[in-house]
């Protein structure tokens, strides 16, 4: 099934970008038509600028290390498909479908907002590739997160009809792809071949399907908390509001709040309920925690967005003016720095997260039965599965290391600096792949602890969760194969079921 979006370089966010590029089928991307007036008249001083002897970085010169090379009025146009063709340097497995088509509907935003000069037929035909369901086969490497000229340039060959791209399931040559579609290759101008291929497209689509990803996630990493909580009756009174009040860090107030309303209604405030007046850390400092992490989130979040709505392009028309200069908009320090900020706070929460599962299955801590077996004896309950929650954190922990710090100069030096946001984000979806089995493996013990424990009332929330996990596994009575267990949940966790959100 398609999805349906008006482009106007100013309203994109990550929401919008995760349905439509994640959608199959037909869609219905438009420009809106201011967005098509601004993209008419910045075409204008390409057009005049391409026929002056100013010059101009990319209409008129080579590019990095050719900068000092002049094009001949004759060589502008044909330039375009040479630069495109000779860009392409992308190695590697394809991307997701997914990132691709998020790629291509960043650029086309980007482009929206008329600083990159395109052609209108150029962008059209870029939108009519989303519309169509026409997924240009983009390989993995080749952006080091300077502007992601090498990768773009794959989606720009299918553009001239070269290339190969993906067509009802099958991958097709760029020019057969199109036929089949009913489109036809785009005649480049000047300029149409670097705004193709000019900016952070990739990096911040890629961008913002993680952060998508990660902010369903970290929400569900509460609400599997906020289970835990229950299933070792721990003390509520740690996110009283006044509390928080007293040490309002960034994200702390709302996450405590968050953590209230999960656990609402719970038995857990009735007196002598909780088994303790201070419990470990990782009940105990859940909203310092989770706070900080939907801080860091949110920062992100606010990076993406800035890009998916900025215009990167180097050079930029200044349309107002009439001018096009060099720029450095294309550098991505801080959408890299956020990312990897992000990794390293989900580290925390996943910590926290192992920290709750091996508390759980402690009978010391929980007077519940050991390892969570109502069986005891020999039975393994769910002891192994510690392990199982430790390979989780090691994956994750080692996706926590930023990528953002690895430099080398290219170009013949001329580009000594660069961000590493392709890398970044694409280590922190794969950190995120790790995480989302680590908090269903945490319901899962979770719900066996409520189990055991039997409380009076469960929050709703919570109540709402354990229904839900219960629908999909029965308790653990006897010794089964539990990762086949915890694979339903992951299951469960993409649905949205057991969620009051």
């Amino acid at each position: 099934m398609g999805s349906t979006a008006i482009l106007s370089g100013k309203e994109l966010d990550i929401a919008t970008l995760a349905r439509v590029a994640q959608a199959h089928g037909a869609s219905d991307v438009s420009l809106s038509p201011a967005a098509r007036e601004s993209v008419t008249a910045a075409r204008a001083v390409v057009e005049r600028a391409a026929s002056g002897d100013r010059p101009i970085y990319g209409l008129n010169t080579g590019l990095g290390g050719n900068l000092k090379y002049r094009l001949a009025p004759d060589e502008i146009t044909a330039f375009q498909n040479q630069f495109v063709v000779g860009r392409a340097i992308g190695v590697g497995e394809p991307l997701p479908r997914g990132v691709v088509r998020a790629a291509m509907l960043a650029r086309a935003n980007g482009m929206s907002i008329g600083g990159a000069g395109v052609s209108p037929a150029v962008l059209d035909l870029l939108i009519a590739l989303v519309n169509r369901d026409v997924t240009p086969i983009v390989p993995r490497w080749g952006s080091i997160g300077a502007g992601d000229l090498g990768l773009l340039a794959h989606i720009a060959l299918v553009i001239i009809g070269r290339g190969f791209a993906e067509y009802k399931d099958q991958v097709l040559p760029g020019a057969d792809a199109l036929r089949a579609a009913g489109l036809a290759p785009a005649i480049l101008g000047p300029k149409d071949g670097l705004a193709l291929c000019n900016g952070n497209a990739l990096s911040a689509g890629m961008a913002g399907l993680a952060l998508d990803s990660a902010r369903r996630l970290l929400r569900r990493s509460e609400q599997a908390a906020a289970l835990s909580f229950e299933g070792y009756a721990a003390n509520p009174t740690i996110f009283d509001p006044r509390l928080a009040a007293a040490h309002p860090a960034f994200g702390q107030v709302a996450a405590a709040a968050r953590f209230r309303a999960l656990i609402s209604g719970s038995s857990l405030y009735d007196a002598g309920s909780a088994r303790s007046i201070q419990d470990a850390l990782s009940f105990r400092c859940l909203s310092q925690v989770h706070g900080a992490a939907t801080d860091v989130l949110e920062h992100a979040i606010a990076a993406c967005e800035l890009e998916l709505n900025a215009a990167a392009d180097n050079p930029l028309v200044l349309t107002a003016e009439g001018e096009m200069l060099s720029t450095g908009n294309f550098h991505l320090m801080a959408l890299a720095l956020s990312g990897d900020a992000l990794a390293m706070a989900l580290s925390s929460v996943a910590a926290m997260s192992v920290g709750r599962i091996m508390k759980l299955m402690h009978a010391d801590f929980t007077q519940l039965p050991r390892f969570l077996s109502p069986v005891g004896g020999a039975s393994a309950g769910f002891v192994s599965m510690q392990k199982t929650a430790v390979a989780l954190y090691g994956e994750i922990r080692r996706h926590a290391n930023p990528a953002g710090l690895d430099q080398f100069a290219v170009s013949e030096t001329v580009e000594d600096h660069s961000a590493q946001a392709p890398l970044v984000y694409a280590k922190l979806s794969e950190q995120l792949a790790a995480l989302e089995r680590l908090v269903a493996l945490e319901m899962l013990v979770a719900a066996q602890a409520v189990d055991l424990r039997k409380p009076a009332r469960l929050g709703t929330s919570s109540a709402l969760l354990h229904a839900a996990i219960r629908a999909t596994v029965p308790p653990l009575n006897e010794d089964r194969e539990s990762g086949a267990d915890a694979e339903k949940i992951v299951a469960l966790l993409r649905t949205g079921a057991g969620s009051a959100d």
